[in-house]
């Protein structure tokens, strides 16, 4: 019943930064972690950064730690993806899930290659990085 739907992707040049939001509908995401994946042609998904619903505990995956930042404002019931110094390796179309989640650490989840069921999946956001 949930509703996830990004924005913000687009073309940049390398060392450019890009802003992506996520927003979602039919639920509030109080209790909900968000995740944020990307997928390149080619190349298998992977699990980048999410927000655990429980303390706000944040993971990143080392290919990314250091460059984006995750954060969430439950007023507007929406989350970013904050994407700085990025890479033309950074160039794939970036999704966001969530899921319930009362307790636990979101990356054991997003970490995680395995099948997991997720609430909600958005549409996706292309986002391109080239000179």
């Amino acid at each position: 019943q949930v509703l996830l739907v990004e924005s913000g992707g687009g073309l940049v040049q390398p060392g450019g930064s890009l802003g992506l939001s996520c927003t979602a509908s039919g639920a509030t995401l109080d209790y909900y972690s968000i995740g944020w994946f990307r997928q390149a042609p080619g190349k298998e998904r992977e699990g980048v950064s999410c927000i655990s619903s429980s303390d706000g505990s944040t993971y990143y995956a080392d290919s990314v730690k250091g460059r984006f930042t995750i954060s969430r404002d439950l007023a507007k019931n929406t989350a970013y993806l904050q994407m700085n110094s990025l890479k033309p390796e950074d160039t794939a179309v970036y999704s966001c899930v969530t899921w319930y989640s009362a307790s636990g650490f979101c990356g054991t989840v997003v970490a995680e290659k395995a099948p997991y069921d997720y609430d909600a999946w958005g549409q996706g956001t292309q986002v391109t990085v080239s000179s």
